[in-house]
């Protein structure tokens, strides 16, 4: 959704690129709750604070907000096992390849997840997506790195090169279809 800044806390540094806006306006539009679901290890490996990481989602929110675009929530993972801040040290379930997460957001909004989409820019994201049930679309924008096929939970219903195409396929059932076959 935003140009991949590594770690970045910075709202100043927060860009649209110009092939999200118009997707994300048209899944809004259609009455798509909009939910952010992120893992966010810069906290366990104490690369930024709480108090940074939360200036950034509200900036994050209100720039989403002024170009039209309203979010319904965000959910993050703190955690890595790697850390240095002891109490994000955990194991845990909400790290994105795993579900813990969407299955929060389901419990607290009442989402249908097997008629939701995921989409990521990377498989963990696309397997996360899976297991909780959902559908998922692969933004293939080169931060994919590792490319390990090898569970079909990581194998995309489809694989777009930006939201807007994304948005498209979801809201268009014919190239669901196709993208499908």
């Amino acid at each position: 959704m935003v140009r991949d800044v590594p770690f970045n806390v910075r709202g100043d540094l927060i860009e649209f690129p110009a092939e999200s806006l118009e997707g994300l306006k048209d899944l809004s539009s259609a009455g798509y709750p909009l939910i952010i679901i992120s893992n966010q290890s810069g906290l366990a490996l104490g690369l930024f604070t709480q108090e940074e990481l939360d200036e950034y989602l509200f900036a994050l929110t209100e720039l989403l907000g002024r170009n039209g675009i309203p979010l319904t929530a965000i959910f993050y993972c703190p955690h890595h096992p790697n850390g240095v801040v002891s109490h994000y040290t955990d194991a845990c379930s909400c790290r994105k390849p795993q579900d813990g997460l969407f299955i929060e957001a389901r419990d607290l909004l009442g989402i249908d997840l097997s008629s939701s989409w995921m989409i990521g820019d990377i498989l963990h994201d696309v397997e996360a997506g899976h297991r909780a049930g959902c559908r998922s679309i692969l933004i293939d924008n080169g931060n994919e790195t590792e490319w390990d096929l090898s569970s079909p939970l990581r194998i995309p219903e489809a694989k777009v090169t930006s939201i807007n195409e994304a948005a498209r396929l979801i809201l268009d059932p014919l190239l669901q279809v196709r993208s499908l076959e």
